[in-house]
């Protein structure tokens, strides 16, 4: 089992000390990766030669919340940041199994909208199923930390007020219902952001939000990430880690 942290609320946000900013990986499905037009997917195997590289080098995985806090301490430097977007059923089947045996956290952002639905947002490639509530409650009993994707994966920067609002704002309420415990953390769908939702996020009460690419935005409510997939061997992982580490500036409040 995933060991649970403390969660940490909206009124005492991580003040997460100036530094580089720390290494996220982005992962999205775990399973068969035969059909995969968007490389979203990563096969049970290559997650789990993943993990054993991190475990090589001296580094584990982490939810986000666990790695925020472990920097506000002034301490995490051996811990990478897991997260799992979209929250499709496989995490379960697959990519539990990994985490459990590499004695890794991760966070897993969900569609609360979606629930048992498929990725209907995707016009290429096959169905993925999506978590019910009762498997994000399972996720969330084995540690996991739960974080919102929105309700239902739409791309945030193009919303009027009123979907922005529910996207960010409800999908965090029904999540908090959902597995009786506070959500903290939100990921943009497709990873687009701009100054008006970012400023939606931070005004809902999540402690921080993660992005993909860095920006001008680049912060605890923009956080950037690399994309992690079935072509990522032992050398190219080398080579992220080592090009992350190079090219990602210290910015104030991570």
């Amino acid at each position: 089992m995933v060991a649970p942290v403390e969660s940490v609320g909206t009124d005492s946000r991580p003040a997460v000390r100036p530094g580089p900013v720390p290494w996220v990986a982005m992962y999205h499905s775990v399973g068969d990766c035969s059909d995969d037009p968007y490389r979203i997917t990563v096969t049970p195997e290559r997650l789990d030669r993943q993990l054993a590289w991190l475990r090589r080098r001296g580094l584990r995985g982490v939810c986000l919340r666990e790695l925020f806090a472990a920097r506000a301490r002034g301490e995490g430097r051996h811990l990478v940041g897991l997260t799992f977007d979209d929250g499709y059923a496989d995490f379960l089947e697959h990519a539990l199994v990994a985490l459990r045996r590499w004695n890794c956290g991760a966070t897993l952002f969900v569609l609360p909208g979606r629930l048992g639905g498929v990725n209907s947002w995707d016009p290429l490639g096959p169905r993925k199923p999506l978590l019910t509530a009762d498997g994000i409650r399972s996720a969330a009993s084995e540690g996991v930390e739960i974080g919102s994707h929105g309700l239902t994966h739409v791309d945030l920067t193009r919303a009027d007020d009123v979907t922005l609002k529910a996207e960010v704002t409800d999908s965090r309420a029904q999540l908090a219902e959902l597995i009786g415990a506070p959500v903290d953390g939100f990921c943009y769908p497709y990873g687009t952001v701009d100054e008006r939702t970012v400023a939606a996020v931070r005004e809902a009460g999540y402690t921080y939000a993660c992005a993909i690419d860095p920006g001008p935005l680049t912060g605890p409510h923009a956080l950037p990430r690399l994309h992690i997939g079935q072509n990522d061997t032992a050398w190219r992982l080398h080579l992220k880690h080592k090009l992350h580490r190079l090219r990602r500036r210290p910015v104030e409040g991570l």
